[in-house]
């Protein structure tokens, strides 16, 4: 069983599941016509239903793996106790087993580093799990210990008093040297891998300010208002600004990252047992910043 906790209602359930987990929503509607998807406990009978904030999600999928496996995969703990632990993920690494992801994730990781000392309130497949970033992107990600704090962690994001900043290297340079992208996003149409701006979508919106001008780049700080799939890689290329070498969303590979130069570089939140308010940092990855100094070198604006 995997449970999935909604911090923003408002979406039909098939399109909340399909964003949360990528299943197909012709998928999820099988999983549903076979009473596999429950509100609280409770049997789903309609793929169009809308889910609140705070409600858990809990389903059973054939193709989810069942078992993690401990792995020993190196970890870039910025910081933990006995509540949270908070990671610098690397490039490649995927966060939770998943179809075509049945290990090498950041879950079989922390079950190798944390064993049972993990949250539960997602099932094993995503134990620890309060968020997630891409692939590809790099950057802060904080695990919870235990159910209370994951919880706590949870309300924390929904009330939208986490602060996520990024930092990404754009082909291009926007129009304004700061502002404020507010487009609705959801899975693209015509192509499950992506999502897209559509009329249909669930509400986002991204801050951005540049910080350095390039002849051909921009070197861009974000922040998440609000936490859609691929947000910032969708806002950036929706802009026409694409994220350099994020070839999913039309970023030119000519600075030779392995991946789109996306950095999750700060993070803050309150921690759910002493109620200090934290704030972590981590510099980007060598990949960034020799893409950085490439584009000093070309002569900045």
């Amino acid at each position: 069983m995997t449970t999935v906790y909604c911090t923003e209602g408002g979406a039909r359930l098939d399109v909340f599941l399909s964003d949360e987990t990528e299943l197909t929503r012709s998928h999820i509607k099988k999983l549903i016509d076979g009473g596999l998807v429950c509100i609280g406990g409770v049997p789903v009978t309609k793929a169009g239903r809308t889910v609140k904030a705070g409600d858990e999600v809990s389903f059973e999928d054939e193709i989810a793996p069942t078992d993690i496996i401990p792995q020993d995969i190196p970890l870039d703990v910025v910081y933990e106790d006995k509540a949270i632990a908070v990671i610098n993920k690397q490039r490649g690494l995927v966060v939770h087993p998943g179809a075509g992801n049945h290990d090498g994730t950041l879950v079989n990781a922390l079950k190798f580093r944390y064993g049972d000392g993990l949250s539960s309130v997602y099932g094993a497949v995503r134990a620890g799990i309060v968020h997630r970033l891409d692939k590809d992107t790099t950057g802060l990600i904080v695990v919870a210990k235990t159910d209370f704090v994951h919880t706590a962690l949870c309300e924390q994001f929904s009330a939208r008093t986490v602060k996520k900043l990024y930092r990404a290297i754009l082909d291009g340079l926007p129009k304004s040297s700061s502002g404020t992208i507010d487009a609705p996003i959801g899975r693209d149409s015509r192509n499950r891998l992506k999502m897209a701006v559509t009329p249909l979508g669930r509400h986002a919106v991204t801050k951005y300010s540049v910080i350095e001008k390039f002849k051909r780049n921009s070197y861009v700080e974000f922040e998440l208002l609000t936490g859609r799939t691929h947000q910032i890689r969708v806002h950036a290329a929706h802009i026409g600004r694409p994220v350099s070498c994020d070839s999913l969303y039309g970023g030119s590979d000519r600075l030779g990252a392995c991946g789109q130069l996306l950095h999750s570089y700060s993070l803050t939140i309150t921690h759910p047992i002493t109620g200090e308010v934290m704030s972590f940092e981590a510099a980007e990855p060598n990949d960034f910043a020799l893409a950085l100094n490439k584009l000093r070198a070309e002569e900045s604006l």
